[in-house]
Protein backbone atom coordinates (compact mmCIF):
# COMPACT_ATOMS: atom_id res chain seq x y z
CA UNK A 1 0.00 0.00 0.00
CA UNK A 2 1.07 3.58 -0.56
CA UNK A 3 2.16 5.47 2.57
CA UNK A 4 2.03 9.25 2.06
CA UNK A 5 4.65 11.54 3.61
CA UNK A 6 4.50 15.07 5.02
CA UNK A 7 1.05 16.62 4.66
CA UNK A 8 -0.07 14.36 1.82
CA UNK A 9 -3.14 12.16 1.42
CA UNK A 10 -3.81 9.23 -0.95
CA UNK A 11 -7.21 9.46 -2.67
CA UNK A 12 -9.08 6.92 -4.78
CA UNK A 13 -11.13 9.02 -7.18
CA UNK A 14 -14.83 8.32 -7.57
CA UNK A 15 -16.05 8.48 -11.15
CA UNK A 16 -19.60 9.75 -11.28
CA UNK A 17 -21.80 9.28 -14.31
CA UNK A 18 -22.40 12.63 -15.96
CA UNK A 19 -25.46 13.48 -18.00
CA UNK A 20 -26.35 16.48 -20.08
CA UNK A 21 -29.50 18.50 -19.40
CA UNK A 22 -31.26 16.46 -22.10
CA UNK A 23 -30.28 13.15 -20.44
CA UNK A 24 -27.37 12.06 -22.67
CA UNK A 25 -24.62 10.20 -20.81
CA UNK A 26 -21.19 11.72 -21.48
CA UNK A 27 -18.30 9.48 -22.54
CA UNK A 28 -15.16 9.43 -20.41
CA UNK A 29 -13.31 11.66 -22.89
CA UNK A 30 -16.02 14.36 -22.59
CA UNK A 31 -16.13 14.32 -18.78
CA UNK A 32 -14.32 16.75 -16.55
CA UNK A 33 -11.61 15.52 -14.20
CA UNK A 34 -13.21 14.02 -11.04
CA UNK A 35 -13.12 16.09 -7.86
CA UNK A 36 -14.60 13.58 -5.43
CA UNK A 37 -12.72 10.71 -3.87
CA UNK A 38 -12.30 8.39 -0.91
CA UNK A 39 -9.31 8.85 1.42
CA UNK A 40 -7.23 5.67 1.29
CA UNK A 41 -4.23 6.73 3.40
CA UNK A 42 -3.16 9.75 5.46
CA UNK A 43 0.41 10.77 6.33
CA UNK A 44 1.55 10.17 9.89
CA UNK A 45 1.98 13.93 10.44
CA UNK A 46 -1.71 14.36 11.22
CA UNK A 47 -1.36 17.75 12.95
CA UNK A 48 -2.02 19.55 9.65
CA UNK A 49 -4.46 16.98 8.26
CA UNK A 50 -8.15 17.11 9.18
CA UNK A 51 -9.37 14.07 7.21
CA UNK A 52 -9.31 10.39 8.10
CA UNK A 53 -9.06 7.16 6.13
CA UNK A 54 -12.45 6.33 4.62
CA UNK A 55 -13.68 9.93 4.37
CA UNK A 56 -15.38 10.97 1.12
CA UNK A 57 -13.87 14.32 0.12
CA UNK A 58 -14.11 17.12 -2.43
CA UNK A 59 -10.72 18.33 -3.69
CA UNK A 60 -9.31 20.99 -6.03
CA UNK A 61 -9.85 20.15 -9.70
CA UNK A 62 -6.22 19.97 -10.86
CA UNK A 63 -4.52 19.10 -7.57
CA UNK A 64 -2.13 16.26 -6.88
CA UNK A 65 -0.26 13.65 -8.85
CA UNK A 66 -1.83 10.59 -10.43
CA UNK A 67 -0.08 7.30 -9.67
CA UNK A 68 -0.76 3.63 -10.39
CA UNK A 69 -0.13 1.04 -7.68
CA UNK A 70 -1.08 -2.64 -7.78
CA UNK A 71 -3.22 -2.06 -10.88
CA UNK A 72 -5.29 0.76 -9.36
CA UNK A 73 -5.09 4.50 -10.02
CA UNK A 74 -4.71 6.88 -7.10
CA UNK A 75 -4.20 10.58 -6.56
CA UNK A 76 -1.63 11.85 -4.05
CA UNK A 77 -2.29 15.42 -2.98
CA UNK A 78 -1.51 17.90 -0.22
CA UNK A 79 -4.10 18.10 2.56
CA UNK A 80 -4.55 21.82 1.79
CA UNK A 81 -6.04 20.83 -1.61
CA UNK A 82 -8.97 19.11 0.08
CA UNK A 83 -11.87 21.57 0.22
CA UNK A 84 -14.52 19.62 2.15
CA UNK A 85 -15.58 16.31 3.66
CA UNK A 86 -18.81 14.98 2.12
CA UNK A 87 -21.18 13.53 4.71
Amino acid sequence: MLKPLGDRVVIETIEEEEKTASGLVLTSSAKEKPQIGKVIAVAEDKEEISVNTGDKVLFEKYAGSEVEHDGKNYLILHAKDIMAIIE
